[in-house]
């Protein structure tokens, strides 16, 4: 399913049934406001720029890559343009050049498309988009849940979910995969996985850096 004003709101009611844990932060912070957009290419785009950065340095050196195009997001054909050093000097590391370059190979020889990823499952469109370089499941379960906007994915690999989940749920650290896992059954989060983790992070006052 697809986040929408009226699913978000059916979330929060049902979440906050279901998990007592949730229900206060639910109480606090309202529906969640994660909405789907179709922009996919300059999503994957800026996801690899921004892993393991800060928001605001992740800001920074997407403003940078506009400018290096002349203020505009750049084409697929347009970053080939590009070299490696040209693309180091605005901050990026040698590897994310790599990464984008790659990206912007396969949409252009067509090995990566994105017309035909609503009729995938999730397990199919992480499947396909961890088959680029740079992209990891991580990336590809934020893909999924911001900008998709599918509403049962369930981040195990996030620090700020394991960071979340384990002072949430008391268990005297960060929680693992299996952790995650096991509450989110618990507290049948099922068919609102992505909702559950958005509250998650609210409950740190925290976001994901994307």
């Amino acid at each position: 399913m697809r986040i929408t004003n009226q699913l978000a709101a059916d979330a929060a009611t049902y979440l906050s049934q279901q998990d007592e844990r949730l229900a206060p932060i639910i109480a606090r912070v309202g529906s969640c406001t994660i909405r789907p957009h179709t922009n996919y290419y300059q999503e994957l785009i800026d996801s690899i720029i921004s892993q393991q950065l800060s928001v605001k340095a992740a800001s920074a050196i997407e403003q940078r890559f506009r400018d290096l195009f002349g203020g505009e997001f750049p084409s697929p054909e347009q970053i080939l343009t590009k070299n490696l050093e040209e693309l180091r000097a605005i901050g990026l590391s040698y590897a994310k050049g790599r990464y984008l370059q790659d990206l912007a190979s396969r949409i252009m020889n067509g090995s990566v498309q994105f017309d035909h990823l609503d009729a995938l499952d999730n397990a199919a469109v992480v499947a396909e988009l961890t088959a680029v370089k740079g992209i990891g499941e991580w990336t590809a379960h934020m893909f999924l849940m911001f900008c998709m906007g599918r509403s049962d994915v369930l981040p195990v690999g996030d620090l700020g979910i394991r960071n979340g989940v384990g002072k949430l749920y008391d268990l005297g650290g960060s929680a693992s995969p299996d952790d995650i896992r096991r509450i989110a059954a618990k507290n049948h989060w099922h068919p609102y996985e992505s909702i559950a983790s958005w509250y998650i992070w609210q409950s740190l006052d925290n976001k994901p850096a994307l």
